[in-house]
């Protein structure tokens, strides 16, 4: 058995060696007073009968009535309902509880008011989250001569991607966009270039002018560190031509379904807000397509994903699958196929960046356009192929010309 040895206990012993000196001081007195003879032993008991309860006394007062305080206002923080400071001058270990007691209730109430701060923020970006949502196509529109499908995945509530098709009379416009970073500061940026680019498109009739022009506005009202990649097409169906303009966006990728070749180029141009104007950068291109042919358009988010040993899925492999699937199937056949691989290749590597994939296939001249768009922030998961098909696949890449 230990003696634990503390304040309160000196405190006590001090206290019943008072009562014991007091009460031998009383013997003694009555002792000298009456003789032995004379002397009742009944005043003896009495004494240490007052001195037993002397010393109950002493202990609730120093110990029990204390403790109960301490607890009742512990069992008042443990069951959510109020309580109470306590106020003491006490050092010893009453004090020490009481004082511990404080302290542990203000670090509560901060960590609590951190809480409801955080989800008030949580539910803010949650509303934000839905509202950027919503600037996305629930669908893209059907294109005759088209079938379109998309593939979108953001790492946050807010991310920095960005889509969107518009249609004005017989030309429709699409565009695929990355803004540095991703969260808050990049969905801002997105919304402003999506706003600039839907009112443009009303007012000029090239790809070109529109970007020159939301490049103009954009980059009076970001920081110097933010910008936004960007390709654009435009498809004219009255002419039946298709033109691009590169705005520092990833490479173009197009699977040529007569020879089962993959064309690669990189996009051109500078990003958007990197320059007050980028007129004499930036050009408009045309891109032919011919039936069977595939166009696929992507964010970085998915060549630099990493897989479980830091590896980057790259372009390279991006070629591969596509290569591999291309040939298959309707548009929405062959993207989920390539988010397949890529969701088997990343397997559970956190998601540091936001994705997206737009697959375009050239249909029969006139066919009936189809689309479809995925915009689920669950993992792209499936059936996927043996690793080694993709391997052992010979790609021949050129150069669009």
């Amino acid at each position: 058995m230990m003696l634990i040895k503390s304040a309160i206990t000196k405190k006590v012993y001090l206290h019943l060696l008072l009562l014991a000196l007091i009460a031998a001081g009383a013997v003694y007195v009555a002792y000298s007073i009456y003789g032995y003879e004379s002397f009742s032993w009944q005043v003896v008991l009495y004494i240490i009968a007052g001195e037993f309860v002397g010393i109950l006394f002493i202990y609730y007062l120093n110990v029990v009535r204390p403790l109960s305080h301490i607890l009742t206002q512990i069992k008042a923080v443990l069951t959510g309902r109020r309580y109470k400071k306590l106020l003491t001058r006490r050092s010893d270990e009453i004090g020490i509880i009481a004082h511990f007691f404080n302290e542990v209730t203000s670090s509560l109430e901060k960590v609590t008011d951190e809480l409801q701060a955080s989800k008030r923020v949580t539910g803010e970006l949650e509303t934000a989250g839905q509202l950027q949502k919503e600037l996305i196509p629930e669908e893209p529109p059907a294109i005759n001569g088209f079938d379109i499908a998309i593939k979108n995945r953001s790492a946050e509530e807010l991310g920095g991607d960005n889509l969107d098709f518009i249609q004005v009379g017989t030309k429709t416009y699409f565009y695929i966009g990355d803004v540095t970073g991703h969260g808050v500061p990049a969905a801002i940026v997105m919304t402003m270039v999506n706003t600039l680019i839907n009112s443009f498109a009303e007012l000029y009739d090239t790809a070109y002018d529109i970007v020159v022009q939301t490049n103009r506005r954009l980059k009076k009202r970001i920081r110097a560190t933010m910008f936004m990649s960007m390709l654009m097409l435009k498809w004219d169906a009255t002419i039946k031509k298709m033109t691009y303009v590169g705005c520092g966006h990833e490479h173009i990728i197009i699977y040529r379904a007569a020879t089962g070749q993959i064309d690669c180029e990189v996009s051109g141009g500078i990003a958007l807000g990197m320059v007050p104007d980028n007129s004499k950068i930036v050009k408009e291109k045309e891109l032919h397509l011919n039936t069977g042919d595939v166009l696929v358009l992507y964010t970085d988010g998915i060549t630099e994903a990493k897989n479980m040993s830091g590896e980057l899925f790259g372009l390279e492999k991006l070629k591969a699958t596509i290569g591999l699937h291309a040939g298959q199937g309707e548009a929405v056949t062959i993207i989920q196929n390539i988010a397949k691989d890529f969701s088997r290749y990343v397997e559970d590597h956190i998601q540091e960046d936001d994705v997206t994939l737009i697959v375009i296939k050239k249909l029969d001249e006139g066919a009936e356009g189809k689309a479809f768009i995925d915009k689920k922030k669950d993992t792209w998961s499936g059936e996927k192929p043996k690793v080694e098909e993709i391997q052992q696949k010979e790609l021949k890449t050129e150069k669009i010309a």
